[in-house]
């Protein structure tokens, strides 16, 4: 989930997002702080002026009794009246030193410490005036403004991440639904279809431009699975009367030659009927018809039987074939599909290895995977030469000399894709061996 691209995009937007909130907030604040400065700043001016306003009008005892009316309201101001020479008269500020005009001090009140913005002026009749603002009032208003942006941050990211989330959720089930289509399409399933919902949005589009394609694709390898059928079927028919026309002259011909010709001859019609049954064979399995006839299989029983069976014919070559000591292993699988890919996997490696050489087929378990591994000292095969062992009819002997029609590890790969296992071509040295990795039951 959290590496599905819909999530980092609403993670990236989501926290682009908050950024420019955060930034938005940084100018506000700034904003106001200035603003709510110049605001102080111009209430003690025109506190200044109406004080001096009164002090002409009334004199000092006019001054001192303006003062004392401002006393008490909200948000008052510290007033202070000194003498020319800076004597203390009248007001709690009347006993510090400011100079005429604007400034900023501390001063402590009631055992704290306060900032505070000062004005001072100079009266007619030898009288300083000083107007007094604490800053902590305009850091009130400030902070009031910073927890506003922090909780409309806050929302946002929380915001962000749940319809992100939400977002990523409905787009990754959508996904999956592909996915998953795609899956069941590589396994064999051709008549998989893409899920399409009732919008008509990208992600429906697609899903119908998809399921056009496979329509397209499912109705091509029909055509051509029919046309080899068919063509597999229409010749191993008349091959078959052939083989049983030969069959009946051999019986009858009592020349040695014409007997050793028509032998011949049936084994040339035995490898042709051999190939169009392997192809049928992987038709079959490539369809996914035989996922129908999965069941429990212990796979040490059925590799313990072919290398039996395939024991004294390896004896009789010169060869050896063993097996090694394995505990029971469970897959899910066809049992006769797995048995002819084992059997395909030790009459290659014994077909290809001279006199004298070994095979040794075993089972390992780990990783939620059996492993079914068939190994030998043989020739090998070259690296650039594996990955194309596995196509129909590829042979690494060009001349085609020797027998075989190409399709034996052809039908092993279809096994392999049909029970999802992973088949791989390791270099022994000397030799190969293969490796089959079936998921555990």
């Amino acid at each position: 989930m959290f590496g599905s691209t819909s999530l980092r995009l609403a993670a990236i937007y989501t926290a682009g997002f908050a950024v420019a909130v955060a930034l938005l907030g940084a100018v506000t604040v700034l904003t106001t702080r200035s603003a709510l400065a110049d605001q102080f700043d111009n209430r003690m001016l025109t506190e200044m002026n109406a004080i001096r306003a009164d002090y002409i009008e009334g004199g000092y005892k006019g001054l001192i009794l303006e003062i004392g009316e401002r006393k008490g309201h909200p948000g008052e101001l510290s007033f202070g009246v000194q003498s020319a020479d800076g004597k203390p008269l009248e007001g709690t500020l009347s006993a510090i030193r400011a100079p005429t005009g604007w400034s900023t001090m501390r001063q402590l009140v009631d055992g704290e410490m306060h900032t505070l913005r000062i004005l001072t002026e100079d009266l007619h009749g030898g009288y300083r005036l000083i107007l007094g603002d604490d800053e902590a009032r305009m850091r009130i208003l400030e902070q009031s403004v910073q927890r506003a942006f922090g909780l409309a941050l806050a929302g946002v990211i929380l915001i962000g991440a749940i319809g992100g989330f939400a977002l990523s959720r409905a787009m990754q089930q959508r996904m999956q639904a592909i996915s998953g289509t795609a899956e069941a399409i590589i396994d064999g399933d051709l008549a998989r279809r893409v899920p399409v919902s009732g919008g008509d949005d990208d992600l429906a589009r697609l899903a119908q431009t998809i399921n056009r394609m496979l329509d397209r694709i499912g109705g091509l390898m029909d055509s051509l699975r029919q046309v080899s059928s068919d063509i597999a079927h229409d010749l191993r028919t008349p091959l078959t009367r052939l083989r049983q026309r030969l069959e009946l002259n051999l019986r009858q011909a009592d020349d040695p030659d014409r007997k050793s010709e028509i032998e011949g001859a049936l084994r040339d019609v035995d490898a042709i009927l051999a190939t169009f049954s392997a192809l049928l064979r992987i038709a079959e399995v490539e369809a996914g018809a035989r996922r129908a006839a999965f069941r429990e299989v212990d796979l040490t029983d059925l590799v313990r039987t072919v290398v039996a069976d395939f024991a004294p014919a390896a004896e009789d070559a010169g060869q050896s074939l063993g097996m090694s000591k394995t505990p029971p292993t469970w897959i899910q699988g066809d049992p006769h599909l797995v048995t002819q890919m084992v059997v395909n996997l030790v009459e290659n490696a014994l077909r290809h290895s001279p006199p004298g050489a070994w095979v040794q087929v075993g089972i390992e378990r780990g990783g939620g995977l059996v492993t079914l591994t068939v190994r030998d000292n043989g020739p090998g095969i070259p690296l650039a030469e594996r990955d194309k062992v596995f196509d129909r009819f590829y042979r690494l002997e060009q001349s085609r000399s020797s027998p075989g029609s190409g399709l034996g590890l052809a039908l092993v790969a279809a096994v392999a894709r049909l029970h999802r296992a992973e088949v791989h071509l390791v270099d022994a040295r000397p030799g190969l061996e293969v490796r089959a990795a079936f998921p555990a039951a």
